[in-house]
């Protein structure tokens, strides 16, 4: 019997800080810059968005995600042993948010009286925001191969510490927060639960589209250390590249656009998510959509979105539901799986 992974339990987290296109529209008036709500929404989608506050970094969000996922999962934390984590918001330049994780998670754990997750693999993966989609297809293969039994997937970013508060074209699209799901492996003949196919790429030609052009080097920060995007080329190269990853992983799965209970996709602009559904011909109502409460939260908005539809009895068990992103570097890539 073949080997496959499933998700068992999802999990998020938001700081507890919410800026409304108001709040927003006030803090940047403050800095001589003009916008408004109905600017942000008819180009979009966006009504708020949620950023930390000071101290809080990625692993502290994605420490909260987890531990919602575990629970959901009824799954221990010594039982995990593999943690991937992606993010383009880093604690540190290194170790990484993942092995920073796992230690949070065995302490957090230790306080409760319970076994912490120490020795197995813990490492981030870097792809923006098609990151989650990248972590969930490495820890899948690792879990076929059978390196890997049980693993926490995780999206964690703290973005609103990389705007440009003077550029009311980015500021207004990005926030903060994070996704985690438990990843099982499992054995069934291919008809039941679990990730069906998954499909990812890269294109690096489009790296100056989306990009944040600074790095650190003799102590001092060289280039600009905040978010630089070319929207018009973002939307144009994203619709057409989400749909090929989309009907990639259908192909592979022996599957049709129509077969699709829900489609989850990367929550970065309402018309790019209306593009993609047009495309593959379903109906709004059909996708699920989080964005106009979050912003774009780079790799933690597909988990995010997939954790607050299952909650919301949205997603249930036995439908067969899409995952896709799309993100810098340029990236792309999706996954099926039947919940």
């Amino acid at each position: 019997m073949a080997i496959y992974s499933r998700i068992s339990g999802t999990g998020s987290a938001l700081p507890a800080r919410r800026l409304t296109n108001a709040d927003l529209v006030h803090l940047l008036a403050a800095r001589g810059l003009e916008t408004s709500d109905e600017w942000i929404v008819e180009r979009t989608g966006i009504r708020a968005r949620h950023f930390v506050d000071d101290g809080v970094n990625a692993s502290d969000l994605a420490l909260q995600a987890c531990e919602a996922a575990l629970t959901a999962a009824g799954c221990p934390l010594s039982d995990i042993d593999l943690i991937v984590v992606a993010t383009s918001t880093p604690d540190m330049v290194f170790p990484s948010t993942a092995a920073i994780l796992q230690h949070k998670l065995t302490q957090s754990a230790l306080a409760r009286g319970e076994a912490g997750a120490t020795g197995g693999a813990a490492f981030d993966v870097q792809a923006v925001c098609s990151g989650f989609i990248y972590a969930l297809t490495v820890a899948d293969a690792l879990i076929k191969v059978g390196t890997a039994r049980k693993a926490l997937v995780v999206g964690a970013e703290v973005f609103s510490r990389i705007l440009d508060f003077n550029d009311r074209t980015t500021c207004v699209l990005f926030g903060d927060g994070s996704g985690a799901v438990v990843l099982e492996a499992c054995e069934h003949d291919g008809t039941g639960a679990g990730i069906l196919a998954t499909d990812v790429h890269a294109d690096g030609k489009h790296t100056g589209i989306l990009c944040v052009p600074g790095t650190v080097s003799g102590g001092q920060v060289l280039g600009d250390p905040t978010l630089k995007m070319d929207g018009q080329a973002v939307f144009k190269l994203a619709v057409g590249v989400l749909e090929d990853a989309a009907r990639a992983v259908l192909a592979k799965a022996g599957k049709a656009a129509s077969d699709l209970d829900w489609l989850v996709p990367h929550q970065a602009n309402i018309r790019i998510m209306q593009g993609t559904a047009r495309k593959l011909r379903l109906p709004m109502d059909r996708v699920v959509v989080t964005v106009d409460q979050h912003g774009n939260t780079s790799a933690a908005s597909i988990p995010l979105a997939l954790d607050q539809a299952v909650r919301a009895g949205q997603v249930k068990s036995g439908q067969l539901v899409m995952l896709e992103g799309v993100g810098g570097g340029f990236t792309w890539g999706a996954v099926l799986l039947r919940k």
